[in-house]
């Protein structure tokens, strides 16, 4: 047999380049096989992209960035607003307060998305939307605003509400209870818990999201509105889908509240008050603390007459208009613009700045005003919380009005003995006094005993040396001016009397050419001014224990009657928070 001859060199090359060529071919073939599997296998239809688009804008709550997902036919057929309003009314149904949609998946013409909504009543509600979609868009329907929802249903709820909670004084004495929010306090408590009532318009969205049922009863006054939601506790009920049960839930109790009110002092400020039209209201400068109100301390407006001085001479001080040593004229009025303004019962006083203050010498506080000038003078009444709300729901914000506004010298040296445009609660100057006790830094009020026990925020009001000063004006006040009848035995008080007019603080000067061009003058009324005293103790300290602003409407002058109001519920307070 013959034998074929090996191949030659040449030959064995060009086999190798063959079988090199051809694997190199193969592994390019089969490179492009699994690129394209793997290409076609990442390829997300647009469809899935719409509805992931629409899922997302959900979980945001971004009902604008949802509707534009929607098909062109559904955006023509259902309106921007209608769709939203779809929406936002399935979430207050169910008392949503957070929505997560999931990732969707494929089902036939539609897609799956889980859904979970964490209600406030129900706590997580779980189910799925279907969600028909093409190449335009989404098709909607009204079945897609809520997980488990079938076509035609309805999403409703049957709510009911717990046992109102508790409402406890700092000594946790109950101030009310029950349904008929009974009080261990009885009267006492009656001024400072306030009263239950319909739910108001302002408030209804509020309450509707929480599940409180339209025609329930709620805060709305005193400590009952002021802790009201926390006072409802958690409703329960059933949350329906049509006819079909989807969530159940049982009503829980909110746990007691505890306040800052003090008993001893509450009762003392309902007693201090009497059946007298006014307001009265203490707290602890050191945290802000209401210890005690009665009357119309947090929401009775008036103008605040001599208290006010303490904030003018705060300004005069500062701008070194004035010092402790300075001495004024002894006058009976002050003339500004031509216009009388008279001291109280027309008084001659004057000499010192300390005695001035003392006596509340409109005839040196009004001429004072004008040279500080109104945007100085409303600059310092703004640092001390003229002009902005307090922390208590309610309660009426004191205003002065802006520097631009006010006027003439007339007009500003009236707003700076309290009269004119300026208008405060017995709240706002038991804060002045507290900041002057407090060395300059106003305390925040508040109601709540767990805030009042942890670090109270204050706010630089004034220079410590000048609050010192102050302090020494408002001791004087009590020591050997018109708050005397405030003072306290063994207990610096320091304090500043108020009689606020409610007419007019001018008397006409009769052209000397003239002397009946000014009409007969009416004999004084006292009726015809509010009352009031600001003022803390123990002063000296940097650290007093209680603050007080009392205001007797129509009750004639601060230091006959509103100082001794005040008397009583600084012993209170000085007892409740116990003698250093």
């Amino acid at each position: 047999m013959r034998r074929s001859a090996p191949p030659s060199r040449r030959d064995a090359g060009r086999t190798r380049r063959r079988a090199v060529v051809a694997g190199a071919g193969a592994g390019i073939a089969l490179a492009a096989f699994a690129g394209g599997a793997l290409l076609g296998g990442l390829h997300v239809p647009a469809t899935q992209r719409t509805v992931e688009r629409f899922a997302s804008a959900w979980s945001r709550g971004d009902f604008a960035a949802m509707y534009s997902e929607l098909s062109p036919k559904e955006r023509e057929r259902v309106r921007r607003g209608a769709f939203a309003t779809a929406y936002q009314r399935a979430l207050d149904t169910a008392t949503a307060q957070r929505v997560t949609a999931g990732k969707p998946a494929r089902d036939g013409d539609a897609y799956r998305i889980p859904v979970r909504v964490d209600t406030r009543v129900w706590g997580a509600v779980r189910g799925t939307v279907r969600v028909p979609v093409t190449d335009q868009g989404v098709d909607w329907s009204r079945d897609l605003v809520f997980p488990g929802l079938r076509r035609g249903e309805k999403l409703t709820r049957t709510t009911r509400l717990p046992a109102r909670g508790a409402l406890l004084a700092r000594d946790k004495t109950p101030l009310a209870r029950g349904p008929e929010r009974s009080s261990a306090l009885g009267t006492a408590a009656t001024s400072i818990v306030g009263s239950l009532g319909p739910i108001p318009a302002e408030r209804r969205k509020e309450l509707a999201a929480l599940g409180v049922p339209s025609d329930a009863l709620v805060g709305a006054s005193g400590l009952e509105r002021v802790f009201d939601v926390r006072l409802i506790g958690r409703p329960g009920g059933e949350l329906r889908a049509g006819r079909r049960l989807i969530a159940r839930a049982v009503p829980v109790s909110a746990s007691p509240v505890r306040t800052t009110i003090s008993t001893g002092v509450q009762t003392a400020a309902v007693t201090a008050l009497g059946d007298r039209l006014g307001g009265i209201v203490a707290l602890d400068p050191r945290s802000g603390a209401v210890l005690g109100a009665s009357g119309i301390g947090f929401s009775g407006l008036q103008p605040p007459g001599s208290t006010f001085k303490i904030l003018t001479v705060t300004g005069a001080l500062e701008a070194k208009l004035t010092s402790p040593s300075r001495t004024y004229p002894v006058e009976t009025k002050a003339t500004l613009e031509g216009v009388d303004l008279a001291n109280a019962n027309g008084e001659a006083c004057g000499g010192t700045l300390v005695q001035s203050f003392a006596e509340s010498c409109n005839s040196v506080f009004a001429p004072l005003g004008a040279k500080l000038g109104a945007r100085r003078l409303v600059d310092v009444a703004e640092r001390f919380g003229f002009n902005h709300e307090t922390d208590i729901p309610g309660a009426a914000t004191s205003t002065i009005p802006p520097a631009e506004d006010i006027g003439d010298d007339l007009a500003v040296g009236s707003s700076a003995i309290g009269q004119g445009r300026v208008q405060a609660t017995a709240l706002q100057m038991a804060i002045v006094a507290a900041t002057i006790g407090r060395h300059g830094r106003r305390p925040r009020p508040t109601l709540d005993f767990a805030a009042a026990e942890a670090e109270s925020p204050t706010t630089r009001a004034t220079a410590a040396r000048t609050a010192r000063t102050v302090e020494r004006l408002m001791l004087a006040v009590v020591r050997n001016g018109t708050g005397t009848a405030a003072a306290l035995p063994n207990v610096a008080v320091a304090g500043k009397t108020g009689t606020a007019e409610l007419k007019s603080t001018t008397r006409c000067t009769p052209d000397p050419a003239n002397p009946e061009s000014c009409p007969p003058q009416p004999p004084d009324d006292p009726t015809d001014t509010d009352a009031w005293f600001a003022a803390y103790a123990p002063a000296g300290t940097g650290r007093p224990r209680v603050a007080v602003g009392v205001l007797l409407v129509g009750a004639g002058a601060g230091g006959t009657t509103a100082a001794p109001a005040a008397r009583g519920v600084l012993a209170a307070a000085l007892e409740a928070t116990g003698r250093p």
